[in-house]
């Protein structure tokens, strides 16, 4: 069904706690889609009863089981099923996991904007899934697919992930992943901080090193309250470029600053490919850049309109087709 609902929220101002109060009771609010299999997991949110009878306490700041450096290779032709039979036994439907030994310090949304990348998907899955159980995240991976192949829309996947991942649980931490980025550090927690945070510091393609002081896209955490506050990602941003600059710079006008890990910790290996078709550079990206100042309250999570196709629930994760309504022309 069209997600319309969001319009109605330009009555707000964002400089207002209503606002916010508005948008949380409308995700908590409404309805999972029929498409959702009845047997979809809803984890409860009180703590799991540990073995002795008492209440399992919280996750140590610092998993206990982190390995550091990686080894990550792109070259073993791996399936989905290798992966369900790896990690399978430890997830439930749609990508779910929590640790059975402490409570969580964070329920984590993994977010991934999606097109045609199976393969890809198959490696991320395959690396993401024992990292992110290895940092003991009450966590779901839910891909966002684009329907059609009509020009792609990164931002706009991202913030329908938000939305379609409130539905099911209540997640407080947001992580949007590109398909094609594998940390080699698992020290590279998946959690939120005090401000939103930029994990992809150092890429192999740019030779490890940040290429720019205020970049913030491949791999960036933000929690609940941190997204509504900026209204999301805009949604205007057709094909390739300037989506993340644009967050950025949402984050900066809304007195926020983006944290890191340092270069050692936040390195990843991105998988190569060519650019995807009808992913053509945006020829107004720069021109909108200069425009995120007065588009924060007009474009984003209030303004956003799509239409679920379906959702299907596998083991590893949670898949979401959905009609981004691509402009005519």
């Amino acid at each position: 069904m069209p997600k319309t609902a969001f319009k109605l929220l330009l009555l707000f101002s964002f400089s207002s706690l209503t606002f916010f109060a508005v948008l949380l009771l409308h995700l908590k609010a409404r309805n999972v889609p029929a498409a959702v299999p009845s047997t979809a997991v809803r984890p409860n949110t009180t703590a799991t009863p540990g073995r002795s009878g008492g209440a399992l306490g919280p996750c140590p700041d610092v998993p206990p089981n982190l390995l550091g450096s990686l080894y990550v290779e792109f070259r073993t032709n791996r399936t989905l099923q290798d992966v369900r039979n790896l990690v399978g036994p430890f997830l439930q439907q749609g990508g779910r996991y929590r640790p059975s030994s402490c409570v969580a310090k964070q329920k984590v949304a993994v977010i991934i904007p999606f097109r045609n990348r199976y393969e890809h998907l198959t490696h991320w899955l395959y690396y993401l899934h024992p990292v992110l159980m290895r940092q003991q995240l009450d966590y779901g991976v839910y891909v966002i697919n684009q329907d059609g192949d009509g020009v792609f829309n990164r931002a706009k996947l991202m913030n329908i992930g938000f939305v379609e991942a409130l539905i099911e649980y209540d997640y407080d931490c947001f992580v949007f992943s590109d398909v094609d980025l594998v940390p080699i550090d698992d020290r590279n927690l998946y959690r939120c901080s005090d401000h939103p945070r930029h994990l992809s510091v150092a890429v192999d393609k740019f030779n490890f090193i940040l290429p720019y002081a205020t970049i913030f896209g491949g791999v960036s955490a933000l929690s609940e309250q941190q997204f509504l506050k900026v209204n999301g990602f805009s949604n205007t941003f057709w094909g390739w470029g300037g989506e993340d600059d644009d967050m950025s710079q949402r984050i900066s006008y809304r007195g926020m600053f983006i944290s890191r890990p340092d270069s050692v910790t936040g390195r990843y290996k991105m998988i190569q490919h060519e650019r995807d078709s009808h992913n053509d550079p945006n020829p107004r990206r720069v021109q909108k850049l200069r425009e995120t100042y007065f588009n924060i309250i007009k474009d984003g999570l209030s303004t956003l309109s799509y239409t679920v196709r379906e959702i299907r629930k596998d083991l590893l994760y949670t898949f979401v087709t959905v009609d981004v309504q691509v402009p005519a022309g």
